[in-house]
């Protein structure tokens, strides 16, 4: 993997997945905001460019092939996501919806912050459902009927929405809220420290707060990053 000052922040986890730890550490948002240069967020962060630089460095180019995301076939990435991100979303929405519930409900008076959190974390139970609906149903099929076109030689279909471009652009709108949304979960539960004497539910409500975010980074990072653009650049 080449580092360079001027790469975005989303091109090199796209070529190393390992990237996303160190982004982490530094608190670097490497999905919805990863269209950043590395010297544009240093110097936002105030983080030595060579600093960061080393340790990208570091990981090397040993990525396996079940992670090598980048180099895909658009089609098997799409069954990718779904299987895996859609299908984690779908089963933890309503578990994490009943945690925060009732942390809400017996903590709230104390944690008030608990009770904002289970506000918020319903707008995404409301809105990420529909947002994988129109993903699977609208967007995802037409990315897999231009992949199959083009492997058998034949013109690109012309989709009903215009462009492939018009519908991605309304999922990376929908990714900015969720992302921002987690974001202020994030803040508001100090990252997901717990406080003192935290009881069971507490603890897992946390927990799956955590796990959920990080896989709607993943999941973002794939479509944002990868996908969506490799799915544009098929139409031009």
């Amino acid at each position: 993997m080449k580092i360079t000052a001027s790469k975005t922040v989303a091109e090199v986890v796209a070529e190393n997945y390992k990237a996303a730890d160190v982004f982490k550490k530094h608190g670097i948002d490497f999905c919805c905001g990863g269209g950043v240069s590395l010297a544009e967020i240093c110097r936002r962060k105030s983080i030595d460019y060579a600093h960061i630089e080393a340790e990208l460095l570091a990981l090397g180019n040993d990525i396996p092939e079940s992670h090598d995301f980048n180099n895909w076939e658009l089609d098997v990435l799409v069954d990718y996501i779904v299987e895996k991100h859609h299908t984690y979303v779908k089963e933890n929405i309503p578990l994490i919806v009943q945690y925060a519930e009732k942390v809400a409900r017996v903590h709230g008076h104390h944690y008030t912050e608990t009770v904002k959190i289970r506000d918020l974390f319903n707008e995404v139970a409301k809105d990420l459902p529909v947002h994988l609906q129109k993903e699977e149903q609208i967007l995802f099929p037409f990315i897999k009927m231009m992949v199959e076109a083009k492997r058998k030689g034949l013109p690109i279909p012309n989709p009903p929405f215009g462009t492939v471009q018009n519908p991605i652009r309304m999922m990376e709108n929908e990714h900015d809220t969720s992302g921002e949304i987690f974001k202020e979960i994030a803040a508001l539960s100090n990252q997901y420290q717990l406080p003192e004497g935290a009881c069971n539910t507490f603890k897992v409500l946390y927990a799956k707060l955590k796990e959920f975010q990080d896989d709607l980074h993943q999941h973002i990072h794939l479509e944002n990053n990868i996908l969506f653009p490799k799915a544009v650049g098929m139409q031009v």
